[in-house]
C-alpha cells in the first residue's frame, strides 16, 4: 500500500526482544501520531534481530522533526536501535546513469513524469551522448562523463566530485561500468542496480548468451543494491519470464529488457518509499 497523505516513517533494526513494538506505538500514540502502517519481521537464525518500519500521520503530530530525533533517542538507547526517520513530503533525490541502452531510462523518466514515482531527477549521468535527446525530452540535465579502462578511477572520481551533496542515491539503468570502491563507500545501500539476469545465476557480463547457451526455461533480471563484489549486493526485487528451445539469443533479450524495466522500477519504488532495511548481504522488504 502507498500513502498518499504525508507521512512520517520510522525504519528500525536491533536485538530481538519484549516491548519494542509496544515502546514505538506509545511514542506515538503519546505525541498525537496515527498510525497508517506497521510491519515487523525477525531473524531466526543465531542472534535474533528485529525490524520494524512504521509510519504515521503527519498531520496533528506534535513534534518537529528536531524534537522527533531528541525525544525518540532515549528509546533507540534503550533497545540498542540503529533507526532512521523519513518525511514524504522530502522527496529524494536521484542520479541517473546510463550508457547507451535506453530502455530502463526511458521507463525511469516516465513512470517519474506520471508521479508513479516521486522523487527528484537532479541530473543525468552518462559514459555516452546517445541518450541526451531522452533527457531533454523530459527536461532532465544529462552531463557526460566518459570512463576509460586505463584511467576509470580517475575518470569516476570527477563524476563523484560532480555528485556531491546532489543526490540521495542513484540508479544504474544498464551502466555498463564497474563503479570504483570509492563511489560505492560514498552511497552505502543508496546505490540500485539492474543486472539483467536472475541472480545468483549468470553473474557478470553477457547474461543473455549464457543463458541461451545454457537452455534456460526462465530468464530474469534482478536489482540490487551494489557493493565492492560484482553483482552480489543485497537483492531488492526480481521477476522472470518464460523461454523455451525456439526462442534465440535476440529473443531473450527482447523478453528480458521487459523484465528489467519493471524489476527496477519496484526496486526503485521500494527504496523512494523506505521499505527497505539491509541486514548481512540480504534485504528485509516491507
Amino acid at each position: 500500500m502507498s500513502i498518499h497523505k504525508p507521512a512520517i516513517t520510522l525504519l528500525i533494526s536491533c536485538p530481538d526482544g519484549p516491548g519494542i513494538v509496544a515502546a514505538v506505538s506509545n511514542f506515538i500514540f503519546e505525541h498525537k501520531g496515527n498510525i497508517l502502517e506497521s510491519d515487523q519481521h525477525s531473524t531466526h537464525k543465531g542472534e535474533y534481530v528485529f525490524f520494524m518500519r512504521t509510519s504515521f500521520d503527519e498531520e496533528g503530530f506534535a513534534l518537529s522533526r528536531e524534537e522527533l530525533l531528541a525525544r525518540f533517542q532515549p528509546i533507540a538507547e534503550q533497545f540498542h536501535m540503529q533507526w532512521s526517520v523519513h518525511y514524504t513530503r522530502q522527496q529524494k533525490r536521484v542520479g541517473i546513469l546510463v550508457s547507451k541502452l535506453d530502455h530502463c531510462l526511458t521507463d525511469l523518466l516516465w513512470r517519474w513524469k506520471s508521479g508513479e514515482l516521486p522523487m527528484d531527477i537532479p541530473f543525468i549521468i552518462s559514459n555516452h551522448p546517445d541518450l541526451e535527446p531522452l533527457a531533454d525530452m523530459y527536461g532532465v540535465p544529462y552531463y557526460l562523463f566518459p570512463v576509460r579502462r586505463e584511467t576509470r578511477g580517475a575518470d569516476q572520481q570527477r563524476m563523484l566530485e560532480f555528485m556531491e551533496g546532489k543526490v540521495d542515491f542513484l540508479i544504474l539503468a544498464r551502466y555498463m561500468q564497474i563503479l570504483e570502491p570509492s563511489v560505492v563507500a560514498q552511497y552505502p545501500h543508496r546505490i540500485i542496480n539492474i543486472h539483467h539476469s536472475f541472480l545468483p545465476a549468470f553473474i557478470g557480463a553477457n547474461p543473455y548468451q549464457r543463458a541461451f547457451e545454457r537452455g534456460v526455461k526462465l530468464i530474469g533480471a534482478t536489482a540490487h543494491y551494489v557493493t565492492d563484489n560484482l553483482d552480489e549486493g543485497p537483492i531488492i526485487a526480481q521477476d522472470v519470464i518464460h523461454c523455451n528451445h525456439r526462442d534465440t539469443t535476440e529473443d531473450l533479450v527482447r523478453k528480458g529488457r521487459d523484465v528489467e524495466r519493471r524489476v527496477l522500477a519496484e526496486a526503485v519504488r521500494l527504496h523512494t518509499e523506505n521499505r527497505v532495511l539491509v541486514h548481512e548481504n540480504k534485504s528485509i522488504v516491507f
